[in-house]
C-alpha cells in the first residue's frame, strides 16, 4: 500500500491567510520525510464558506519540496476549464515535478460554480469527454486537429508536451456506476472521493475492473483513493481529538450539495459518527495499520491519499499525524 498526502488547502472565512502558504511546505517537507509518496491537492470556485488557494499555483510552488513525489491535482473540474490550457499546465507542472505528475479530472457538481463562470449544467458531461480528448491529443500529437462540439482546434502545436512520453496518468473521479464506466474507457485508474464507503469502494472498484476488462484495456496501473485521516496519541477516542474541525468541513460539503445528489448530506448529518466509522482512517497508530490493511484487502486499492486537515484544525497537529504516519509507512513495508 502506497500513502500519500491529499492536501488541504481550505480555511474559514475571515481566516488568516499570512501562515498558510508556510504551514503547507513545512507539510510537504514533513510528508516526504515520511515516507509518503504523492500530493495532491483539490478544486473548488466560488467556494463559501471556505476560503481556498487555487490547486495549479499551488503546485507549482510545492514541486521543489515534494521533488521525488508523484504530484498533482485532484482534481480539476474540467467542463469548467479550457482543455487547451489544461494540457499545457500540466504538461509544464510534470516538467517542474521531474515527469511524476498526475492529473485528476471530474466533472463537478456545484450549481454555483458551472452559473459563475457561464458553463450550462446540463453540459457537463459531454464538456468533460471532449475535454478528455483534446488534452491526450496535445500531450500526443505533434500537429493538433479537433473539431468537436465545444472546442476546434486547426492544425496548432502544442507550446511543450509533458516529460513523461504520452502524458502524465489521467485519474477520473466519479462515485457511482455511471461515472466508474466511463473512467474504465477514457482514463488510466479510477480516483473516488472520501464521500465512498468502504464497501461501495470494492464494489465500484470491481465494475472498473470489469468495464476495463470487456473494453480489451489493460488493467490499471494503480488504484488510488481519498480517505481522511488523524492518527492520534493512543490516549481516548482519536475522532474527538478532531471532530469539531471535520465536522465543519462535512457540514460545508452538506450545504453544497443541493440537487446534485453527490453529498450524502442526510447520513452525515444524521450521524456523524457512523458516517465516519465507515469511510475514515482514524486511531491509533496501530488502529490505523490495521484499517489502512483492511481497507486493502476489501477494496483493491494499493494507493491511499489521505487528508490530514480540515478548516481550523491547527497546524502542530498536523505535523504529529504526518509523523506518525511515518511510522505507519514503515509498519506497513
Amino acid at each position: 500500500m502506497k500513502l500519500g498526502l491529499y492536501m488541504a488547502t481550505q480555511w474559514r472565512q475571515g481566516a488568516d491567510l499570512g501562515p498558510e502558504l508556510a504551514n503547507l511546505i513545512e507539510q510537504v517537507r514533513v510528508a516526504k520525510a515520511s515516507g509518503l509518496a504523492s500530493l495532491m491537492v483539490g478544486q473548488h470556485f466560488v467556494s463559501s464558506p471556505l476560503q481556498m488557494f487555487q490547486a495549479m499555483p499551488l503546485l507549482a510552488r510545492l514541486a521543489a519540496e515534494a521533488e521525488g513525489m508523484q504530484v498533482g491535482p485532484g482534481l480539476l473540474l474540467l467542463p469548467l476549464l479550457n482543455p487547451v490550457i489544461v494540457a499545457e499546465e500540466t504538461a509544464t507542472l510534470d516538467w517542474l515535478c521531474g515527469g511524476n505528475a498526475i492529473i485528476g479530472l471530474g466533472l463537478g457538481y456545484r450549481q454555483e460554480e458551472f452559473d459563475s463562470i457561464g458553463i450550462p449544467f446540463k453540459e457537463r458531461v459531454p464538456r468533460f469527454v471532449e475535454g478528455v480528448e483534446v488534452i491526450r491529443k496535445m500531450w500526443r500529437d505533434d500537429i493538433v486537429e479537433h473539431r468537436g462540439r465545444f472546442h476546434t482546434l486547426t492544425k496548432v502545436q502544442a507550446s511543450l508536451k509533458p516529460k513523461r512520453p504520452g502524458g502524465p496518468p489521467i485519474w477520473m473521479a466519479g462515485d457511482s456506476e455511471a461515472p466508474v464506466k466511463r473512467a474504465a474507457k477514457l482514463a488510466d485508474t479510477w480516483f473516488p472521493s472520501p464521500m465512498v464507503s468502504q464497501d461501495g469502494v470494492g464494489k465500484l472498484n470491481a465494475l472498473f475492473r470489469e468495464t476495463r476488462a470487456a473494453a480489451g484495456l489493460a488493467p490499471a496501473a494503480e488504484y488510488p483513493i481519498i480517505r481522511e485521516c488523524h492518527v492520534g496519541g493512543g490516549t481516548g477516542n482519536a475522532l474527538d481529538e478532531v471532530r469539531e474541525p471535520l465536522a465543519f468541513k462535512y457540514e460545508a460539503y452538506a450545504s453544497w450539495s443541493g440537487a446534485s445528489g453527490f453529498v450524502p448530506a442526510e447520513r452525515i448529518r444524521a450521524n456523524f459518527d457512523t458516517f465516519a466509522a465507515d469511510r475514515f482512517i482514524i486511531g491509533s497508530e496501530s488502529q490505523v495499520v490495521d484499517l489502512i490493511g483492511r481497507y486493502g484487502e476489501r477494496t483493491g486499492t494499493d494507493h491511499m491519499l489521505l487528508r490530514v486537515q480540515w478548516p481550523g484544525l491547527d497546524q502542530k497537529t498536523v505535523v504529529r499525524t504526518l509523523e506518525r504516519l511515518g511510522r505507519v509507512v514503515e509498519k506497513l513495508k
